[in-house]
């Protein structure tokens, strides 16, 4: 088993390039989906760890707030992948709030952690597509939550412990014919 030092390093270093390679800006916002037991080398909800995802969400955390980026944990699907916001994040994007406290084994170890971490933490039930880009950190299934269009990230940092990492990012839709010059800054 790696160092929880490498996995919030992996994590950090992941967000950054997701940041970058999508080009956020201050008030976006960021989701994560994120399987501690996939980081172990387990298969995903068999082997949940709240140290783990302390670590991941550090490194994450830490890169987002640094750019004034809004971080939504992702619970698993026994929670119908509700998610963890901060209380101005779901006013501010209009999300509705549920009912619910993640725990470990019912929502995932990530979002338990951003619901224990986040100054003041809401569930809501979805985003309404309104995220600007994300990871998906062994396979939880995060682009029903990003603005359409979605397209796949490519970054350097591959895996987060075991865990594959997949990114992904919005862009605006094209519109237009075959006589359509598009903005390359957007796409």
């Amino acid at each position: 088993m790696m160092e929880l030092s490498q996995y919030k390093e992996q994590a950090a270093q992941a967000a950054a390039q997701v940041c970058e390679a999508a080009k956020l800006r201050a008030g976006e916002l960021f989701v994560v989906g994120c399987s501690s037991s996939e980081i172990l080398g387990e298969q995903i909800g068999s082997h949940s760890s709240v140290e783990v995802a302390e670590a991941v969400f550090e490194g994450i955390d830490g890169v987002l707030r640094a750019q004034g980026i809004a971080l939504a944990a992702q619970c698993c699907e026994h929670l119908n992948r509700a998610l963890v916001v901060e209380r101005a994040v779901c006013a501010r994007f209009g999300l509705k709030e549920v009912n619910v406290v993640p725990q470990p084994k019912a929502g995932g170890s990530f979002a338990t952690t951003a619901y224990r971490r986040f100054a003041d933490p809401v569930a809501v039930g979805d985003l309404k597509q309104s995220a600007h880009a994300g990871m998906d950190i062994g396979g939880t299934l995060i682009g029903m939550h990003i603005e359409p269009v979605v397209v796949p990230l490519r970054i350097a940092v591959k895996h987060i412990g075991e865990a594959v990492l997949l990114c992904a990012r919005r862009r605006p839709p094209f519109v237009g014919g075959s006589r359509a010059v598009y903005d390359e800054a957007l796409m």
